[in-house]
């Protein structure tokens, strides 16, 4: 597979030079160059909100690193977990002596290294976790804490982000993360896979008339494949999926998001767009504040996430405040 870089081992580094350069509002922090941080550092009392992950999701998890949104973000090789060292970094820089809040998605290496790094700094800097679990392919409702997080966390990251930026308290502000986590809902399909640098085959393999349901951002098993279906039945399923899940009581106001996992164009992506509008107009859903483009990827693999916030007043207000992340800007 043909891949615009110079070296396996150097991708990553040069990638965050590539972005910090584009991006002059975010600088490289840390000892290993491999935390994402606002350039003008941590507010002082405020709430620090600090994330992570593997490469090859952008903009997925370093793109959100702004105002009204993360302050830090450790950064791991491609498909692999953050070290400790950037983690305990990422936390430092992310503390303006109000306590960080540890948001980052539901993954075994991720969790041990965060959790290290929290032990380390448990004596200086207050710190919780709260954990994206979005993706409903992964686990049962009944086993809703062992679900994967995926591109719905970007809701936690806005929600929460705004509201340490009215200088909520850590237990506020982790309170209202846990709330958007809660709220927001996703499931992906996959057309075709990605190959991580360096690596001599793809992630998984799918024939070329197959897609595959619930396919993890990983190449993690989904629920089923079959032969490709026109866009709007596939869209069906997928969002009779997520409504099933709907909150009790939700009064019906609906953010939703929905993301190409790499090369899967904008038009293909408004094609399933416009299907899942309708279904959410005929569920009486309103829509509030749509995302439609690359917000979480996996490499070039092809295929798309639908991601619905069902929202309360409260959500919605945090959702509408102003932000000023590479990749997702709120204006007021």
């Amino acid at each position: 597979m043909k891949k615009l870089m110079n070296t396996a081992s150097g991708y990553v580094d040069e990638v965050l030079e590539g972005l910090v350069l584009a991006h002059p509002r975010l600088v490289l922090g840390g000892s290993s160059k491999r935390v994402v941080c606002r350039a003008e550092g941590a507010r002082k009392g405020k709430v620090g909100i600090v994330s992570g992950g593997g490469s090859g999701h952008l903009p997925l998890f370093t793109g959100y690193v702004g105002r009204g949104m993360l302050d830090t973000c450790s950064i791991g090789n491609v498909f692999e977990g953050p070290n400790v060292d950037s983690c305990i970094e990422a936390i430092k820089l992310a503390d303006g002596g109000a306590g960080v809040l540890r948001l980052y998605g539901n993954y075994g290496g991720d969790r041990m290294n965060f959790d290290m790094a929290g032990e380390f700094l448990e004596d200086e800097i207050e710190t919780t976790t709260v954990l994206g679990t979005d993706d409903i392919a992964s686990a049962s409702p009944e086993e809703g804490a062992k679900r994967r997080g995926v591109a719905g966390i970007i809701y936690a990251y806005k929600i929460a982000g705004a509201r340490a930026e009215e200088d909520a308290g850590l237990a506020d502000v982790t309170g209202t993360a846990r709330k958007a986590v809660a709220a927001t809902k996703t499931i992906g399909i996959a057309l075709s896979p990605c190959q991580v640098p360096g690596s001599a085959r793809p992630t998984f393999e799918l024939a070329d008339d197959e897609f595959e349901m619930g396919m993890g951002i990983h190449g993690e098993p989904g629920l089923w494949r079959s032969r490709m279906k026109p866009a709007d039945e596939i869209v069906d399923e997928m969002m009779t999926r997520l409504l099933a899940e709907r909150p009790s009581g939700h009064r019906g106001r609906t953010s939703i998001l929905v993301n190409s996992l790499g090369a899967t164009p904008l038009e293909e992506l408004l094609i399933l767009y416009r299907r899942a509008a309708w279904t959410l107009k005929a569920h009486g859903l309103e829509i509030v504040q749509p995302l439609v483009g690359h917000y979480a990827t996996s490499m070039e693999m092809a295929g798309a996430s639908i991601s619905l916030c069902f929202l309360d007043e409260e959500l919605e207000r945090l959702l509408r405040a102003p932000s000023g992340s590479p990749f997702l800007e709120v204006r007021a």
